[in-house]
């Protein structure tokens, strides 16, 4: 398992196997390519579903929305961290 954590605060373990997979480095690659709806499903691959919607809340504004800049920052933070790590 590897930890990764934005600025903020949210920490999420993260499988290396989860790593290990084609579709993540195509929805990477997508998002990479300023493909905002490829963001979600980049997400949901790297964490799983429980963990994205953990994310999601902890991101999701008063009015109940999570704001896709919000999304696309946690994610770059996550690969920052453990990358780095």
């Amino acid at each position: 398992m590897i930890t990764a954590e934005t600025k903020d605060g949210f920490a999420v373990e993260l499988s290396e196997e989860a790593l290990d997979n084609v579709e993540l480095l195509d929805a990477l690659a997508a998002v990479q390519d300023s493909d905002v709806l490829s963001l979600g499903r980049t997400i949901r691959l790297l964490m799983g579903k429980a963990q994205a919607k953990k994310l999601y809340d902890h991101l999701r504004t008063e009015d109940g929305r999570v704001p896709v800049v919000a999304l696309s920052n946690a994610l770059g933070e996550l690969m920052e961290s453990f990358r780095a790590g």
